[in-house]
């Protein structure tokens, strides 16, 4: 399935562990890995600048492989979530994370947030960007929810 949202088109290193990416919606912005790359042992070679310099888009578009080694591949889709995050945004990892730690089916996920089954597939899928105001109804949700749950 071709989703533009995750292919990305261009890409430049602009820091040690920073990226700057453009994806085939028009939506860009600067990622820095350095806490991905401090939490996960796995990435620890970008840490070395000369290893990290050498970032290159995947043959599909749909990643950034670094010094040619498929061990350090970072997918498109966890880093347009990523660099959502950092802006302040939600991105659909969230609508997945939040909806498997608290056990919701798309149905019941739908109902809880008051919107339609089919808005909501679209968020978690990263079709549609997740508004602010579903974001902020999902942590509502979830501290009601568990306030519930302790009483």
């Amino acid at each position: 399935m071709n989703q533009p949202q995750f292919v990305i088109t261009n890409l430049s290193v602009t820091g040690p562990q920073s990226l700057r990416l453009t994806f085939a919606d028009g939506y860009h912005a600067e990622v820095d890995l350095s806490g991905l790359i401090a939490k996960y042992p796995t990435l620890a070679r970008l840490s070395d600048g000369k290893v990290f310099a050498k970032a290159a888009l995947d043959e599909w578009r749909r990643g950034v492989i670094f010094a040619d080694d498929d061990n350090l591949s970072l997918a498109s889709d966890n880093l347009r979530a990523l660099a959502l995050e950092q802006a302040g945004e939600y991105s659909h990892q969230h609508v997945i994370v939040w909806m498997h730690q608290n056990g919701l089916t798309l149905d019941g996920a739908a109902e809880a947030l008051g919107i339609s089954r089919r808005m909501l597939a679209y968020y978690r899928s990263g079709t549609k960007p997740v508004p602010k105001s579903i974001g902020l109804a999902m942590l509502g949700w979830e501290s009601l929810h568990h306030r519930r749950k302790a009483a």
